[in-house]
């Protein structure tokens, strides 16, 4: 009998899904254990960082077309 092997880590889309339901606070708790166990913190730190930038730009920009709406 062969043994299935579990992944060893994570995927990009859910590094990416976990990573935004970290930051809106619904990670589930099964979820977490799961990128604790078989993820990389270097995966989701990048991640983080990138998503950040994101959502940085995103508020600059919505703040741009707001004041061009105004003048």
């Amino acid at each position: 009998m062969s043994e299935q092997s579990q992944p060893t880590g994570t995927g990009l889309l859910s590094t990416i899904k976990s990573v935004a339901a970290a930051a809106f606070g619904v990670q589930s708790n099964a979820n977490r254990e799961r990128d604790f166990s078989n993820g990389k913190a270097s995966h989701f730190i990048i991640a983080g960082v990138i998503g950040t930038i994101i959502f940085l730009l995103l508020i600059a920009l919505l703040v741009k077309v707001v004041i061009s709406m105004n003048s």
